[in-house]
């Protein structure tokens, strides 16, 4: 079972997967539909936003389905602060994505703020930041019903848990897509913040792209879907960049 495609503000990207790209920052936030349960990735940056977040994607799924999980790609404050907005849904993040919410909220407010953020509304979601019930050591695979989605920790690299959300092709003729969160960044250069992990960064592409392939779409988690051939040069940039092979 696909999705309705009644949001304008959202993209196919095939039958069952669709994604959009948030105002201001440009985040990019995901669905992966099957025939019983439904994945969101990411959360957009308040709880108002994941809010609408959620509503769009039920009305993409129509029916009796609901957002059954939430995958959480990495601790930043545009792509986690709305995840409160997902009450009875399983959150899934890399392994240490707890700890950063335990001890990072400060930090998570600060950076917000810093960027622009109403501070009201993000010391609300800081507030009621949830963490990730299910933590991904390596691999974890999700049945949707019909769709089957790994997800992949391949970091460290943009920060040090990084996730990607790797949702299988229905067929041969299917090419895979990769939601790759900050990894990939398609609208802009590849931001290294304090918290990135440079010299792990081009190892954690070469991970992902083991996973999706060179026929695999690739989603980045800013600007506009890529392939294969993106990420390979986007490697090869950042290892000139920080001086790795």
């Amino acid at each position: 079972m696909g999705l309705t495609w009644e949001e304008p503000d959202w993209e196919q990207l095939s039958p069952s997967v669709a994604r959009r790209r948030l105002p201001i920052w440009d985040c990019t936030v995901g669905l992966v539909a099957g025939d019983r349960a439904a994945l969101v990735i990411d959360a957009g940056s308040t709880l108002r936003e994941g809010a609408e977040v959620r509503a769009q994607a039920q009305r993409l799924l129509g029916g009796e389905r609901r957002v059954t999980h939430l995958a959480l790609t990495h601790p930043h404050f545009d792509h986690v602060l709305g995840a409160a907005a997902f009450a009875g849904v399983e959150v899934y993040g890399a392994v240490g994505l707890d700890a950063v919410f335990a001890r990072g909220r400060d930090d998570l407010l600060a950076d917000a703020v810093r960027h622009g953020a109403d501070r009201p509304a993000v010391a609300e979601a800081v507030d009621l930041l949830v963490h990730p019930h299910h933590l991904v050591c390596a691999e974890w695979t999700l049945d949707l019903g019909g769709v089957r989605v790994l997800l992949a920790n391949v970091g460290p690299g943009h920060t040090g848990h990084d996730l990607v959300v790797l949702v299988q092709g229905a067929g041969s003729a299917a090419p895979e897509i990769v939601f790759c969160g900050d990894l990939v960044e398609e609208s802009g250069p590849p931001q290294a913040g304090r918290d990135a992990m440079p010299t792990q960064w081009p190892h954690a592409l070469d991970r992902l792209l083991e996973l999706g392939g060179e026929d695999a779409a690739y989603v980045p988690g800013h600007g506009s879907v890529v392939d294969a051939a993106f990420v390979h040069a986007q490697r090869e940039e950042l290892a000139a960049r920080f001086g790795v092979s």
